[in-house]
């Protein structure tokens, strides 16, 4: 596939004053490097090494127009003049580079994370623990003030433009709905002067930047929550923003309160175009659509159907910095995916910890994690093809270093072999396509369905141990009943499942293969109709905020997953993703239990004690989930021969199957051989 297969894609954009070189938009992201002034010639050259990548424009993750604004105390804020030379540091990388960006200004509202927020109404949300105080007149004056001269200062800064965050439930989205804006003043009380506040505000920003500055507006199309905006408001707004002097109008999914995943890995490509596809026919300025866009050919398809103008991808490119370069040499299949999983992005964000990418670990760490070529290559064995052998293997080759790779499997992979399986999870395919084409791209002796012995592994330099996990064996009376199996018997070996069916075990193993067993057929991740009826998203926009009953497909199978420990099982999963599976088993009828006592299984089931009482599950089959061990005994055995050795990945560590620690030790010890 060649760069004429993206025509669309790669057109530039004229926006009068200024000319995109293509359609691809880096949408905002909070990285935890826009906080702190001593972060941002890392910041700089996370987004330099972007810029270099081809991507069209970039907007940075939000910045607060005022202490009220802040997301969290002492976060990131453009609201005084010694606050622009940091700023400055960032858009003189980029314009180095030939890139363009854009700053967002964005006000958290009700969702900021300190005592002093504030909001329309004093209404608290339900995700921070804080409840704001409601701006009077003044202060809604004030605050239009301080986006404008954000705004303005921004322009000082250097930057090609702003992006006003009028989506996800922050304040501008708050004042937008009847959810949040109680107010019966000039700006609430019906939908026209609750649309002032944003209308305003963009209009004053135009009048004090200027024609020739790129002002982009992030409208919430499709709000997803009760009480949200009606399409009618919606499209009223956009015609407003459009009037008012927007360049563009961005489009937002969803708040962050919505019970409606909108960016993890189950959500289909491309699942919300349609929404930005029906505000096309409304008005005239260009729009970009977003969430769930990560390879060339779904972008190509949307643009070329002139369902948007733009297409917005944050995560992507997190996942490969030279997706769009990529993509114009023809080489789509050299591109990183990202398999939208959260881990070290906004999971890494919520635990303020600094984001990275599961699949990239050099994303943010771009001046401390370098790949450079050695002045001293050297020959190296890799035993173990999963995510830590295979992310160590390429590294290593890649800096020039004689790499061979060993896996006594048929395929590379290892365990990301089940966790691709996983309904919702089709995106892990892509990684293990990367990698294969990386395998190849750099030269590794890649040798399957191979064991190596002690002598073999004697003529390297050093060999890298990489050999996963083995389960943890059940210590229970009953556990060698046939009507027993292990998470890999299920997920590996296609092992019958009954119509009943207990797991031991409800961390992200046992979530993985309830979700597994209670699918009766193809995922819905891979169809957006059936996904929207799955979750009650209405693509007629018949009720304010796009939401409709939810209409879950039955179950394959009853299910018990169960845990030892006290407390709501899933509690452990991560902050972002988590939810998501928890609501999707609560829907398909499984009994999630904790505090279980597992006493014995026989012929009339799983005996366990639950809260003092005992009972026989009558299940046909009990999946052991019940966590893993590292697989040492090859490390062992060559330590004990005097050979250099390394241990990575589960064979380190067996913490469930952690592939975001996996690729990030295998990087980083491969960068430093």
């Amino acid at each position: 596939m060649n760069a004429t297969s993206y025509p669309s894609l790669l057109r530039p954009l004229d926006l009068g004053f200024c000319t995109l070189p293509n359609r691809v938009l880096m949408g905002s992201m909070h990285t935890g490097l826009e906080d702190r002034a001593r972060d941002y010639e890392r910041l700089a050259a996370f987004f330099a090494e972007r810029a270099r990548g081809g991507v069209g424009l970039m907007v940075t993750g939000g910045i607060a127009p005022s202490i009220e604004g802040w997301l969290k105390p002492f976060g990131g804020r453009l609201s005084m003049p010694w606050h622009v030379a940091r700023h400055r540091r960032l858009t003189r990388a980029v314009h180095a580079e030939g890139g363009r960006i854009c700053m967002q200004i964005l006000h958290a509202g009700r969702y900021g994370y300190h005592p002093l927020s504030v909001a329309p109404s004093r209404l608290k949300s339900p995700i921070t623990p804080f409840t704001p105080r409601a701006l009077s007149a003044r202060g809604i004056e004030r605050t239009i003030r301080d986006f404008v001269h954000c705004a303005v200062r921004s322009r000082e800064a250097g930057y090609d433009g702003v992006e006003v965050m009028g989506s996800e439930g922050y304040l501008i989205n708050q004042f937008l709905t009847e959810r949040t804006n109680r107010r019966s003043d000039a700006w609430g009380g019906d939908a026209e002067r609750r649309m002032r506040f944003a209308v305003e505000i963009v209009r004053r920003i135009r009048e004090a930047v200027g024609s020739d500055f790129i002002l982009i507006y992030r409208l919430s199309m499709l709000d997803l929550v009760e009480k949200g905006q009606t399409w009618d408001d919606i499209v009223r707004l956009a015609r407003a923003v459009e009037t008012a002097g927007a360049t563009l109008i961005n489009t937002g999914i969803g708040w962050h309160e919505a019970r409606v995943p909108t960016i993890v890995t189950s959500v289909p490509r491309a699942a919300f175009e349609w929404v930005t596809a029906r505000m096309k026919r409304e008005v005239a300025i260009p729009l970009i659509t977003t969430n769930r866009i990560n390879l060339p050919d779904v972008a190509e398809r949307i643009l070329a159907a002139g369902d948007a103008d733009m297409v917005s991808m944050a995560r992507p490119l997190l996942a490969d910095p030279d997706w769009v370069a990529k993509a114009r040499h023809g080489k789509a299949e050299a591109i990183n995916t990202c398999i939208a999983c959260n881990q070290a992005c906004l999971d890494h964000v919520f635990e303020n910890r600094t984001a990275s990418c599961l699949v990239n670990p050099r994303a943010c760490h771009e001046t401390s994690l370098r790949i450079e070529i050695t002045e001293s290559p050297r020959s190296f064995a890799v035993v173990g093809a999963g995510p830590a052998g295979l992310a160590c293997a390429v590294t290593l080759a890649e800096r020039g270093h004689a790499v061979t790779l060993f896996d006594r499997a048929a395929q590379i992979g290892g365990q990301f072999n089940l966790a691709r399986r996983i309904p919702g999870k089709e995106e892990f395919n892509e990684t293990l396509r990367y990698f294969r084409y990386r395998l190849g791209d750099t030269g590794v002796d890649v040798r399957l369905g191979c064991e190596p012995d002690m002598d073999t592994l004697r003529g390297y330099e050093a060999v890298i141990v990489a050999t996963g996990v083995k389960p943890r064996a059940l210590a229970l009376p009953g556990a060698d009943h046939p009507r027993v199996l292990g998470y890999f018997d299920v997920l590996g070996h296609d092992a019958p499942v009954g119509r009943r069916v207990a797991i031991i075990g409800a961390g992200g193993i046992g979530f993985d293969v309830a979700e597994f067993l209670v699918q009766p057929g193809p995922s819905p991740s891979t169809d957006v109709k059936r996904w929207n009826e799955e979750w009650g998203v209405d693509e007629a926009y018949c009720a304010a905020g796009g939401l409709k009953p939810r209409r879950p497909e039955p179950p394959a199978r009853e299910i018990w997953l169960l845990q030892r420990s006290e407390g709501r099982p899933g509690r452990r999963l991560n902050k972002t993703t988590g939810w998501v599976h928890r609501a999707t088993l609560k829907e398909k009828g499984v009994h999630m239990l904790g505090g279980v006592t597992y006493l014995s299984i026989d012929d009339a089931g799983l005996h366990v004690r639950i809260d003092g009482a005992e009972r026989v599950l009558d299940v046909d089959h009990v999946v052991v989930c019940a966590g893993q061990e590292p697989n040492r005994s090859l490390a062992d055995a060559l330590q004990a021969e005097g050979i250099t050795t390394h241990v990575i990945g589960g064979a380190d560590v067996a913490a469930e199957l952690d592939a975001k620690r996996a690729i990030d030790q295998g990087t980083r010890l491969a960068a430093t051989l």
